[in-house]
Formats: C-alpha cells, sequence, structure tokens
C-alpha cells in the first residue's frame, strides 16, 4: 500500500463514493443525520444494489442479471 490518500489503493471504494456523491448527495441538503442516513440506506438497499444498472453485469440490473441466469 503507499500512502495516505492515494485512490489506487481502494478503487473499488474510492469508485462507489464517487458515484454515492454524484447520484445521491450533489445539490442536496440534509435537516438532520437521520435522514441522510435514511436516505443513504435508500439508495444502497433499494435503488444501487436492486435497480441500478451495473457496467460489470453488461448494463443489466442485478436482478434482471440474475432472472436470465
Amino acid at each position: 500500500m503507499s500512502g495516505k490518500g492515494c485512490c489506487y489503493d481502494n478503487a473499488v471504494m474510492e469508485s462507489f463514493y464517487h458515484t454515492l456523491k454524484t447520484e445521491l448527495m450533489r445539490g442536496k441538503a440534509f435537516i438532520s443525520r437521520e435522514q441522510a442516513m435514511n436516505a443513504l440506506f435508500d439508495y444502497i438497499e433499494v435503488f444501487y444494489n436492486r435497480r441500478r444498472k451495473h457496467s460489470t453485469l453488461g448494463y443489466q440490473t442485478p436482478v434482471d442479471y440474475e432472472m436470465a441466469a
């Protein structure tokens, strides 16, 4: 591992954080920490993991990919 702040050490998480910031957080202000946590949970568990098309799955949703397998 290289020094602090090197994005290549953890490229998968850096990619996820970039997607999270651009798709969920940009332009939003949350009133409370609870509201932010609920929005984050909904994004990851409801949208990102189930309905969002992923390039590694041939631009299919995980549900569609699993049904085709």
